[in-house]
């Protein structure tokens, strides 16, 4: 009889490209030899610095920005002409102010000061720096730094009288509120995802007691939670580019 051929194992190909190599500049670093991704959650995860895994801070999408950009402006634009809603503002503010102990409001309000809240940052700032994050830290702290750039600036040119002070000008929009925002969920990101309802309550409880205390009117608060929305976005995009960049250098031709 004449005996059947047997079949023979693959063969590997000199200059076959192979889904999954480790011939990247890092070490270590399974990728596809066309450069995407595999097909798996994991896979398509970008690592962290020094084989951590990565996190990046979340980002607003472009709908939530653009109506923190429009609310921001509206309320703005009602501030300088005195208009309807800043009116019912003025009212909402007087039946509000005082109707807890003041010294419960100020200290809630006591939370948006810089020497409360920036050392907060700076510790997240630090942290992130040791785990080998130094481009979020960098732009946590150029966020924090963009606060009074943007905020005295908007006080000069609104010139808006405050609750309790009707003589003193600049009270639109809230400094405190903007640096709790930002110093808080910058901190967050920074640490761990899991710490942004903290940032939140922080910011919240800061705002509420500006308001209740009758340092700044609501409308006040409400444009400086826009306004970091704004900054916070911005701040964690380009946290995202800079880990893509990083993680695109780490990777190679197959």
């Amino acid at each position: 009889m004449r005996e059947t051929p047997r079949a023979e194992p693959p063969q590997h190909r000199p200059h076959r490209a192979f889904a999954h190599t480790t011939g990247a500049s890092c070490p270590g670093t399974p990728h596809r030899s066309d450069g995407r991704p595999p097909h798996t959650p994991r896979g398509a995860r970008q690592p962290g610095p020094l084989g951590r895994s990565g996190t990046t801070p979340p980002v607003p999408g472009r709908p939530a920005l653009f109506s923190a950009l429009v609310a921001l402006a509206v309320v703005t634009w009602q501030v300088l002409v005195h208009g309807p809603l800043a009116r019912l503002d003025e009212r909402v503010s007087r039946s509000l102010v005082d109707t807890v102990p003041r010294r419960l409001s100020e200290l809630a309000s006591d939370l948006g000061n810089m020497t409360v809240a920036l050392p907060v940052l700076a510790s997240a700032m630090a942290y992130a720096v040791w785990r080998g994050r130094r481009a979020a830290a960098l732009y946590a702290g150029l966020a924090m730094a963009a606060v009074p750039l943007l905020v005295i600036p908007l006080k000069e040119w609104t010139a808006r009288p405050g609750p309790l002070e009707p003589w003193a000008q600049g009270y639109y929009p809230s400094g405190h509120t903007a640096t709790a925002a930002v110093a808080y969920f910058g901190a967050a990101f920074l640490v761990s995802n899991r710490l942004i309802p903290v940032a939140a309550v922080l910011t919240a409880v800061t705002g509420t007691g500006l308001i209740l205390r009758g340092f700044h009117w609501p409308l006040d608060v409400f444009a400086s939670l826009c306004l970091s929305l704004i900054v916070l976005a911005v701040s964690s995009s380009c946290t995202r580019r800079s880990s893509a960049r990083t993680a695109t250098g780490c990777s190679g031709p197959s």
